[in-house]
């Protein structure tokens, strides 16, 4: 990429695609495109073929997706495995027709099996079961894995995707209903302490351990490969580095100043015991996360406070 580059950030109202809008235009790059869900419907073939035929980027981020937490994906299967395969394979498509340079697709680590063994490298794609409480989801995204290769080995798209681990940030989704766990701990243990409540409940054990990245990280990871990888297989981003869920929880009560008692609820799934990312490959190609769980929280929560206080909470 130069500076000049046409660029097409889809998703760039969300956590991931902000991000990297922000760390593009922080490197200097002048000419980025992005488009709303009001004025780009990436669900209509037609409107992206006629969006990518008038703007012809040279490169493309996609980082537009349904996304959700547990019950999100427990409630709305059918939603989670159409929205993602139409949208994927709209911008996917319409990039080869318009002879996009380069497209990153960005996966999730919930592609990986449920008992993969740990860490997980990239080759146990596709080498057992998933996890269930979120397959659909993960099953369209192994499908936008599959798509960049195909395009790549039929028509040799340099197309290449990205994997990356739990993640964490500004304009992340705030719903105590749909939203991953960080935000939804955020939330509880800032209303908890909010309204003087005595104990604040997680779901499940607090046993399982996770590993994860803050948005910013990634985006730069984003970036990084997008200018200096060029391979067919997917590369996993992450910190190497995971915590148990009650580890996760004690430290977002001190980040948040939380005084009360937090409770596990064992009625509620678990789901997988544990997720961390091999970042061995990434690592070897020359990029390493720079932001620490504890300081990332910190960040987080202070654009927590940012947005509800200017009434930007994303629900």
């Amino acid at each position: 990429m130069n500076k000049n580059s046409v660029i097409y950030v889809a998703g760039h109202t969300g956590m991931v695609g902000s991000a990297i809008v922000r760390n593009l235009t922080n490197k200097g790059f002048l000419n980025i495109i992005t488009r709303t869900r009001d004025e780009l419907d990436l669900m209509s073939q037609h409107d992206v073929d006629s969006f990518f035929e008038k703007h012809k980027p040279d490169y493309v981020f996609v980082a537009a997706a349904k996304v959700g937490g547990i019950i999100g994906n427990r409630e709305s299967p059918a939603d989670f495995i159409y929205q993602n395969l139409v949208i994927e394979t709209n911008i996917i498509h319409a990039s080869y027709v318009n002879k996009v340079k380069k497209l990153l697709f960005l996966g999730s680590s919930c592609i990986y099996p449920k008992l993969a063994p740990q860490p997980m490298i990239e080759d146990v794609l596709l080498t057992s079961g998933l996890e269930p409480t979120n397959e659909y989801y993960a099953i369209a995204k192994i499908a936008g894995i599959k798509l960049c290769e195909a395009y790549r080995k039929q028509y040799g798209c340099n197309f290449i995707s990205a994997m990356p681990t739990n993640l964490y940030g500004k304009g992340d989704s705030y719903n105590l209903q749909n939203s991953h766990v960080i935000p939804a701990m955020i939330r509880k243990f800032h209303d908890a302490k909010e309204n003087n409540s005595p104990t604040v409940t997680i779901w499940g054990t607090g046993s399982p351990m996770r590993e994860f990245l803050y948005a910013d990280d990634l985006a730069d990871a984003c970036t990084f490969l997008m200018e200096i990888y060029d391979g067919e297989q997917h590369v996993n981003i992450g910190t190497g580095v995971d915590v148990t869920i009650k580890e996760l929880a004690e430290t977002v009560q001190k980040v948040v100043g939380y005084a009360g008692e937090i409770i596990f609820d064992s009625t509620k799934p678990d789901g997988t015991p544990r997720k961390l990312l091999d970042v061995s490959k990434l690592q070897s190609i020359g990029w390493k996360h720079t932001i620490t769980l504890e300081n990332g929280l910190k960040m987080a929560y202070q654009a927590y406070l940012e947005e509800k206080n200017s009434g930007l909470l994303r629900e």
